[in-house]
């Protein structure tokens, strides 16, 4: 019998006029039957989504063939077919985005099959629902937030009730409820039957699949259940990989818990899996709480004062942003940005560097005062520099040499000068400068197009660096590294302000948080702090670290851990302190 998707020998290049093409994947030959939940992770470059792009004829092969329910996807006549049985949700759901409503985009696929217009709408309500978006129906796209267009795309998806569904980084965008909802949507579309293949840089989501496959270089190297996948830890670090945030966690406890379980690949797991405290007394005084090391003396180079922002002002379809807004950034700190999608934090970075000017309320960046309309835009721009959500909308040129090099010629910079900050930067961001200044840009993967924006910022050498989702689309190593590179910039004196979904790379590189929530600023402290109120964070949507969820449980069950644990290995040291206690009271 065979598999609904059938990949023989599958070699694809991307042809580029008048240079050499771009071998994307090689050899590959996969079968994945009906049914499966197949997760496809690897290194930024390794051919995730072309090969994805594959599996319902958005590309065709150029050695070797792909089968969808036995048909050819380089057959012009089952096209159609094939991609009604399987849809996609890309990476960058904009692209997929056709109609001037919500609504009306996801009616596109039922009217184009056909359906009748009671089926459509109640097909359009059970998807929006779905998604958590059916309040938001009659609202335009453009005016939605990034987690909230993928979530539309989604939508148009389910909406064409397909066999099965290719999720290419799905989630990236997403606050941690939003992609809770999506992936227990994904969880429950499985139970239903659908054949579920999902593209992820986050170790997490790829655990929950019944199936992993491993690229690297345009070839499978590994394919396996999670459980014997990530057990090849020295391997996946060789390629740029790492192990899930729960993994970590385990690792670190098991070392000091020796009865922990292996193979613990979900939180809810490994918290089922934790003991309670020994016995003995804990002496709390033996203990020392680790302290964010903000530093709160400095002065701000960031005030906001009551900004308040709506979009569409004064018309039908105005839309509050901010509201009574008030924030500061010491100078010289890394400040992180939390909140739910739709909060608030993208609007505020653009008012920190003059893409969006205070309708009411008082902005204060460095010297400049952006209240003010004769302040020097261009001036706050070098001071303030921002990287957007998706960096393709930040690119003007062919090549990523010129493209980093875009905003050093246009201050007049001597060549000398530009070829040396060009080179430096693409090396803060991880790009060979030989093998990527001649590279054109749309060929890029979107990690690679994320690093080529922020090389494009950071050649500037702003003094006020402002990250918007910026590790969203890079590979595990890549954000390691970029993090710890970030961190250096920052001891150097840059000030850095993050917005972003993912809490364990908020909690590596931050000293404080803002928590926003529909449109005001909820929450301020250290970031251990922060992470501490973990009932209060998830009211408002968010998950805290692993860790942090972790030694909420221990604490629960009897272990007197101090305040402040957001990190595995911190979390281990305190627990082995603690038995440690324990052994020499028993003793």
């Amino acid at each position: 019998m065979s598999a609904l998707i059938e990949i023989e020998n599958l070699s694809f290049q991307y042809p580029v006029g008048g240079a050499q093409p771009i071998q994307a994947l090689r050899g590959i030959s996969l079968r994945i039957e009906n049914g499966e939940y197949v997760a496809l992770i690897g290194a930024n470059g390794s051919g995730k989504t072309t090969l994805a792009r594959h599996l319902n004829a958005l590309l065709l092969p150029s050695v070797g063939s792909v089968r969808v329910n036995g048909m050819d996807t380089r057959d012009p006549r089952h096209r159609q077919r094939i991609r009604s049985i399987v849809g996609m949700v890309m990476q960058y759901p904009e692209d997929q985005i056709v109609a001037t409503g919500v609504e009306e985009d996801v009616a596109f696929g039922p009217e184009n099959l056909g359906l009748p217009v009671g089926e459509i709408r109640r097909r359009i309500e059970e998807s929006l629902k779905a998604v958590g978006m059916w309040e938001l129906r009659h609202r335009p796209p453009y005016l939605l937030s990034a987690g909230q267009i993928q979530r539309v795309a989604l939508a148009g998806i389910l909406a064409l009730r397909p066999r099965c569904i290719v999720f290419d980084e799905a989630t990236s965008m997403l606050d941690p409820l939003g992609r809770r909802t999506v992936l227990s949507l994904i969880d429950q579309l499985h139970r239903e039957g659908i054949t579920i293949i999902t593209v992820t840089h986050f170790m997490n989501e790829a655990a929950r699949a019944g199936r992993v496959v491993v690229l690297h270089q345009g070839q499978v190297v590994m394919d396996d259940v999670p459980e014997k996948v990530f057990s090849h830890v020295q391997e996946l670090e060789e390629i740029g990989l790492g192990l899930p945030a729960t993994v970590q966690t385990a690792r670190a406890l098991r070392a000091v818990l020796l009865d922990l379980p292996d193979r613990l690949l979900r939180v809810d797991d490994l918290i089922q899996a934790l003991p309670t405290y020994p016995g003995g007394r804990a002496v709390k005084a033996e203990l020392s709480s680790p302290k964010s090391t903000s530093p709160l003396g400095q002065p701000a180079l960031v005030e906001v004062h009551g900004l308040e922002h709506t979009y569409l002002l004064d018309t039908p379809l105005a839309q509050r942003a901010l509201e009574g807004v008030n924030f500061y950034v010491s100078d010289g700190s890394a400040h992180g940005i939390l909140g739910s999608t739709g909060s608030g934090k993208s609007t505020l970075l653009q008012h920190l560097n003059g893409l969006l000017l205070p309708q009411s309320g008082q902005v204060r960046v460095g010297n400049f005062l952006l209240h003010h309309r004769d302040t020097d835009l261009q001036a706050v721009r070098c001071f303030a520099g921002l990287v957007f959500q998706f960096p393709e909308t930040q690119f003007f040129e062919q090549y990523v040499g010129d493209e980093i090099a875009y905003g050093l010629r246009l201050l007049k910079r001597t060549k000398e000068r530009i070829r040396t900050d060009v080179r430096w930067a693409m090396e803060i961001v991880g790009l060979d400068f030989e093998r990527y200044k001649d590279r054109l840009t749309f060929t890029l993967s979107g990690g690679e197009s994320r690093k080529v924006a922020l090389a494009s910022i950071l050649a500037l050498r702003p003094r006020l660096l402002l990250l918007d989702e910026p590790l969203a689309g890079l590979d595990p190593l890549s954000r390691h590294d970029l993090l710890i590179k970030l961190k250096g910039l920052q001891r150097e004196g840059m000030t850095v302000i993050l917005s972003s979904h993912h809490m364990e790379e908020v909690a590596e590189l931050t000293d404080e948080l803002t928590v926003f929530h529909q449109g005001r600023d909820v929450l301020r402290g250290g970031v251990r702090e922060v992470f501490d109120r973990v009932d209060e964070l998830r009211t408002l949507g968010l998950e805290p670290p692993v860790a942090v969820r972790v030694a909420a449980a221990l604490r629960q069950r009897g272990w007197v851990l101090p305040p402040g644990l957001i990190r595995p290995q911190e979390l281990a040291d305190q627990v082995a302190r603690l038995q440690m206690g324990s052994h020499h009271e028993s003793v």
